[in-house]
């Protein structure tokens, strides 16, 4: 029996075959691949993604924060893909330098918020080497189920925000826990905590 191997798609062909009005999708591996997060998920993206914009229209930043940017990262082996951060923060001169242009940027945004889910090592290992080798100046991982292994969050397992930023070329990372203000570089007045990020997402009502 011959098999005929898939044809892994590019980032422009992913684009072009983009099926809109049906949902958020990804390029994974050449494959167009359905993103759908649960409420809770949702809840926490909303949440930051909100507090983001407070700080930008309060400070009058260079910023955008938007949920549905595409960007184009590239693999350790050269295959294109295609991720929709769930929260993305970009700088609006960019964002307007072209802006008959559709969501897709090939250049690397400010920060990226990942909120974890049940492959959650997609965020940790994948999308975490992709953002780094894209340049995003930091990243943020928001685990508020806990739901990584031991090897992250350590022993018992607490719901945890970790923060990297990009240092030479290099991702370092802090963690924070409970009631832990989260640091960022992107936003160094933003006054948020790792409870109140776990508490949007309205699991505790459960």
């Amino acid at each position: 029996m011959v098999t005929t191997p898939v044809k892994k798609l590019t980032f422009a062909e992913f684009l072009e075959q983009y099926p809109d009005g049906y949902g958020i999708f990804e390029l994974v591996n050449g494959e167009i691949v359905r993103v759908e997060p649960t409420r809770s998920h949702k809840n926490v993206a909303r949440f930051i993604m909100l507090s983001f914009n407070d700080e930008i229209r309060r400070l009058n930043l260079d910023y955008i924060a938007d949920q549905t940017v595409l960007i184009r990262t590239v693999t350790a082996n050269g295959q294109e893909q295609g991720r929709n951060p769930d929260v993305s923060v970009v700088k609006a001169s960019l964002w307007n330098s072209n802006v008959t242009a559709y969501g897709a940027l090939i250049e690397p945004i400010q920060l990226a918020v990942e909120v974890t889910s049940t492959n959650w090592d997609d965020d940790y290992v994948d999308k975490l080497d992709e953002y780094q080798r894209l340049g995003i100046a930091e990243y943020w991982i928001v685990d508020y189920l806990a739901i990584a292994s031991r090897n992250y969050l350590g022993n018992p397992k607490v719901p945890t925000v970790f923060v990297y930023h990009l240092i030479e070329g290099q991702y370092q990372v802090t963690s924070f826990r409970g009631d832990d203000k989260i640091i960022s570089l992107t936003f160094p007045e933003l006054e948020i905590t790792v409870e109140q990020v776990v508490n949007s997402s309205q699991m505790g009502k459960l």
